[in-house]
């Protein structure tokens, strides 16, 4: 009897747990508030990297035309 009602728990159990996992493929509004935080800072990342590459760019040139002038 005691192996019918582990039995039993443990059918229970993962019963429980299948439902569980099928609803998290709902995204609350806490998760979409995240999702969109994480887009914009990954725009943010990109936008910065592209000022970066930029900058270095410039630096780049400059520092040639500093050589070119200085005939170095």
């Amino acid at each position: 009897m005691n192996r019918k009602i582990t039995t039993l728990i443990l059918a229970a159990a993962l019963g429980i747990s299948t439902i569980g996992l099928a609803a998290c493929d709902n995204k609350g509004p806490a998760e979409k508030a995240g999702e969109k935080v994480d887009n914009a800072t990954n725009k943010a990342r990109d936008a910065m990297d592209n000022a970066a590459d930029k900058t270095g760019d410039a630096a780049d040139k400059a520092g040639d035309k500093l050589k070119d002038s200085t005939g170095n």
